[in-house]
């Protein structure tokens, strides 16, 4: 058994932390000062991993390669599986004609570019988010805002700083009771915790997200809105996290805003316009729809809505994670010891792969757009079409995400990960802060606030109690820093160019456009939780 050694240059953590981010350096480099596709990017980024594992770490070749493909397999499914699945679902209503309906519809509540943002991407976006998660909420939501007009950068751009506000919570509750798994901790305390630091951060966000799209001007005429927005979601995240538990955090908050959202549109319109850079101007509606027509157009979405709820109601997906098959990875399942500070006791380091052809979010998903394609009366052979379609759109996109992932993963078994977490964990009085950041790290680097909790949630219990600081606190950060790295993950940047359909050449436009709004929100959560910490 291959044994982890977290501090292998010189026997210096600082010197072996550089070492271990090194990868990370060269993403930034390729995405943020070269300007190369994010798929290009994800490949260096691999590669440079590998030379770490190998030269640094002194991890075999067998279980470099084996780790590198073990993520590359999880890249594709759940997560690939998802962003194809909602690409074709919204690949069937355009082709079908019914997404023009479903354009005027959204228009004729609002032709306002700034509040269908705040319904679209924020509100909407936090259902999917609450109900699927991984990567399904940038895809649906950003080829929704494409196809009313929005240039794709915008769309894609808007929509990852939106997906901030509910990843904590999404998948009914997984990132928290994940956590809660991980560490041995109260699941009920968690997610009171995260719902403490995130509420502040999601009552600002709507207002946030308008001002990035136009700065002050654009936020001043649309003042009610973002506060009735921002206002229900953050109210019910709050309260639900704090009272009910995680699972339906997200479902209630987005529910909330979708409702106040309509509500006021019924009520009250900007006195000002507005104009976002790159938009196809809207026109006036040329007809009025009857009920039955806006009934089949959003029906898709409806199919979509009904399904990933039945995929996560509890008895329902009980029964379909009994019907993954739970593999063993070849060459590195229990072939590699953890050992402290990383981990409380030493023990092997698991790699159960579970293909998840059943209980995936990504098939429910698919089941939706299959049956919304017999409802519309699709034939096969058009139904194939559109799905050859899809498959052309996402190569390079999947090609990111199952590089990404490998990196991810690869750089977890080699001990790589560990360091650099070790390093955030020195940090001494300052840990508060840099918890969240230690989050924002693992969710930047696996495109998944889950993912980020089971790698990094014992290391900030272990370091909270060295510290005589609350461990429930600081594993709750962990999760809530993490959320502000969604939008800078690869992952997430492949997502949104493939439902899009963005230039290669803007990926990296994309990348460092998201990048400054992703360190200065992470470090508004690490403020909160330093508050939290010494109040």
């Amino acid at each position: 058994m291959w044994q982890h050694n977290y501090i292998p240059i010189a026997d210096n953590l600082g010197a072996s932390a550089l070492v271990a981010a090194l990868p990370i350096f060269v993403l930034l480099l390729m995405l943020g000062v070269l300007k190369k596709p994010a798929w290009m990017a994800g490949l260096a980024g691999l590669a440079t991993a590998a030379v770490v594992a190998l030269f640094a770490y002194g991890m075999p070749v067998s279980m470099v390669v084996s780790s590198a493909t073990y993520g590359a397999a999880f890249g594709l499914l759940p997560i690939g599986w998802i962003v194809f699945s909602a690409i074709l679902l919204y690949r069937l209503t355009v082709d079908t004609g019914k997404f023009e309906i479903v354009k005027e519809s959204v228009g004729s509540l609002t032709p306002d570019r700034r509040l269908q943002a705040l319904l679209i991407a924020f509100a909407f976006g936090a259902f999917i988010e609450g109900a699927a998660g991984f990567g399904s909420p940038v895809a649906v939501a950003a080829a929704m805002l494409t196809g009313l007009g929005f240039s794709p950068f915008y769309a894609a751009g808007i929509c990852l700083l939106a997906n901030t506000a509910p990843v904590a919570f999404g998948s009914i509750g997984i990132p928290v009771t994940t956590l809660a798994g991980t560490t041995g901790l109260n699941v009920n305390e968690l997610s009171g915790a995260v719902g403490r630091i995130c509420a502040p951060i999601s009552f600002w966000v709507p207002a946030y997200l308008v001002m990035v799209m136009g700065g002050w001007r654009a936020l001043k005429g649309v003042l009610p809105a973002v506060i009735v927005c921002g206002g229900a979601f953050a109210g019910l995240q709050y309260w639900v996290s704090n009272h009910l538990g995680p699972e339906l955090v997200d479902i209630t908050s987005s529910l909330a805003a979708i409702g106040s959202l309509v509500l006021l549109f019924k009520l009250w319109k900007p006195s000002d316009t507005f104009e976002l850079e790159g938009c196809t101007p809207q026109k006036p509606a040329t007809k009025k729809y009857s009920g039955s027509e806006l009934f089949w157009a959003w029906m898709p979405y409806l199919m979509l809505v009904l399904f990933v709820l039945v995929w996560g109601h509890g008895s329902v997906k009980a029964f379909l994670v009994s019907t993954n098959i739970n593999v063993q990875w070849p060459g590195l399942h229990n072939m590699i010891q953890r050992v402290p500070p990383a981990v409380v006791n030493a023990g092997p380091y698991p790699a159960m792969y579970a293909v998840s052809w059943l209980s995936a979010a990504g098939t429910s998903c698919v089941l939706a757009t299959i049956a919304a394609a017999a409802l519309l009366g699709v034939g096969p052979g058009r139904f194939l079409g559109i799905l050859g379609t899809t498959l052309q759109q996402l190569a390079k996109p999947l090609l990111t995400i199952a590089s990404v992932l490998a990196l991810a993963f690869l750089m977890n078994y080699s001990g790589a990960t560990a360091t650099l977490g070790l390093a955030f964990a020195s940090t001494g009085s300052t840990f508060p802060f840099f918890s969240a950041m230690l989050g924002w790290l693992g969710v930047f680097l696996t495109g998944s606030d889950t993912s980020a909790n089971a790698l990094f949630g014992n290391l900030q219990v272990i370091t909270a109690n060295k510290l005589g600081l609350d461990p429930v606190l600081m594993a709750s950060a962990n999760s809530s820093g993490g959320v502000m790295g969604k939008m800078i993950s690869l992952q997430s940047i492949a997502v949104a160019a493939a439902a899009t359909g963005m230039a290669a050449s803007d990926e990296s436009k994309l990348f460092r456009f998201t990048l400054k709004h992703s360190i200065f929100l992470a470090s508004l959560i690490g403020l909160i939780t330093v508050f939290y910490a010494f109040k």
